[in-house]
């Protein structure tokens, strides 16, 4: 196992004023902004709308199509789109083609109401969900390549970014969405939710625009590797015919990455490392999931949850993602995820002792800092393990295999969120010891095989 280089605080903070990582936080905002629409604003429109927790609950098993983003990751690699490529580059058009379907999406259910039609919102969100892990394939791709490839701490501190961004681009979209909703609600809007996603809208047109300063880089030496590694499977071919040209496409782009990452890792540790990304964040998806129901169940109105869970839990989310960052530079990687996975346990039980007492700001914001500090140093350091174990010769599709993977674990097992409290009967504080015990698992699996991961720092 290759350790990692330690860095002085000073050294790294100066790695964070790189003016490419302010490119990065742009496309973590990218990144993270659609979650807005498909998790708290959703879920909340549909409770508003009179919906049962249990309904919301499986609606979000929309989120299941980020668990298998890695299906079509190589297709996104190597497919170009008509017009836009030529006009601003292959990641940059695929970014704005996602992003338009977005914004269809919004129109769509801005003239939809949930009640009469909720196949139909559904349907709608499920192609939000889609178009954005669509998307977050090339955001992955375009973001490591504005760092230098033996740029290792530049990479670290351009992970951290990321992170940053995300958070950025979702705590600060739900404060936009909540405080507009309650706007329209209270001047008299009973489709307040509808032209809500209006204005979200806006804030997606302003982020494309933002996009046009990000350029592209390496395209052409990669379009040389993808056909070099076709010349050495059709090499095998004794002719050459539409047939095993279609072969050739097939191994080149999909078998290459995965049977490298089996032989790197081993079959057995790389089938633990796929268990311990499904796993770890299982706990904090079932808690985030239902969060915002909780809120509003035990009395808090959408502009206490915009100030405290998404205002205040943005600047926490920030802050200690860039010190998680220093921590994963300083301590390595590995310290840092039993660090992450103790602290998300810790910080769940703190929404049993507010759930279990009366309606209290203080326990509240206590809660919510908490959480979102547990929140901040787990995503870190989750990015930077799956960063250290793909290879560079595939880096977009094995980031893209490990990152839907983690996301299945917090998607598809978490759409019982709702179920689950409803058979507590609304027992909130049991629900969040037992979201607390989750994380247990993924720590077992790390412990066994953490003496036989094999990490790159490229």
């Amino acid at each position: 196992m290759i350790e990692i280089k330690k860095q002085s605080f000073s050294e790294m903070f100066s790695i964070y004023l790189d003016k490419r990582m302010l490119k990065i936080l742009l496309l973590g905002a990218i990144s993270g902004f659609p979650w807005v629409l498909i998790g708290s604003s959703l879920s909340l429109w549909l409770k508003e709308d009179g919906l049962s927790r249990s309904t919301i609950g499986w609606a979000g098993l929309i989120f299941g199509v980020y668990a298998f983003n890695y299906l079509w990751a190589p297709i996104i690699d190597r497919v170009q789109i008509p017009f836009l490529t030529r006009k601003i580059g292959h990641r940059r058009g695929w970014i704005v083609l996602m992003q338009i379907l977005i914004l269809i999406s919004l129109f769509l259910w801005s003239i939809i109401n949930p009640t009469e039609n909720l196949a139909l919102v559904i349907t709608v969100g499920l192609l939000i969900a889609v178009a954005s892990a669509t998307q977050d394939i090339t955001v992955d791709a375009l973001r490591i390549e504005q760092i230098g490839e033996h740029e290792g701490k530049s990479m670290a501190a351009g992970a951290a970014m990321a992170v940053v961004g995300w958070w950025s681009g979702y705590k600060l979209g739900g404060v936009l969405s909540l405080f507009s909703a309650e706007y329209l609600q209270k001047i008299g809007f009973e489709n307040y939710w509808q032209l809500t996603f209006l204005i979200l809208g806006v804030l997606i047109i302003l982020m494309n625009i933002g996009l046009m300063f990000i350029k592209e880089t390496g395209s052409l030496e990669r379009q040389n590797k993808q056909k070099e590694t076709d010349r050495i499977i059709s090499s095998n071919f004794k002719e050459e015919n539409f047939f095993t040209q279609f072969i050739t496409w097939i191994g080149g782009t999909i078998g290459g990455p995965i049977i490298s990452f089996f032989r790197k890792n081993g079959f057995s540790i790389a089938l633990g490392i796929l268990g311990f990304v499904f796993l770890f964040k299982v706990g904090e998806a079932f808690l985030g999931r239902m969060s915002i129901i909780f809120y509003k169940e035990i009395g808090f109105s959408k502009t206490d949850i915009a100030i405290y869970s998404k205002t205040l839990g943005w600047i926490t989310t920030v802050t200690f993602t860039l010190l998680g960052g220093l921590f994963v530079i300083k301590s390595g990687v590995l310290k840092a995820m039993f660090l992450a996975g103790i602290m998300m346990a810790s910080t769940n039980f703190l929404f049993s002792f507010l759930a279990w007492s009366d309606k209290s700001e203080i326990l509240f914001v206590i809660a919510v800092i908490f959480d979102d500090i547990a929140a901040a140093f787990a995503t870190v350091a989750f990015v930077a393990f799956i960063s250290l174990l793909v290879d560079r010769a595939y880096t977009a599709t094995q980031y893209a295999l490990l990152a839907s993977i983690g996301t299945a674990g917090r998607t598809t097992l978490a759409s019982s969120s709702g179920a689950l409290v409803d058979w507590l009967n609304g027992d909130w504080g049991i629900f969040f010891i037992l979201t607390a015990v989750m994380v247990i698992p993924s720590l077992i699996i790390l412990w066994l095989m953490k003496d036989k991961l094999k990490f790159s720092e490229k």
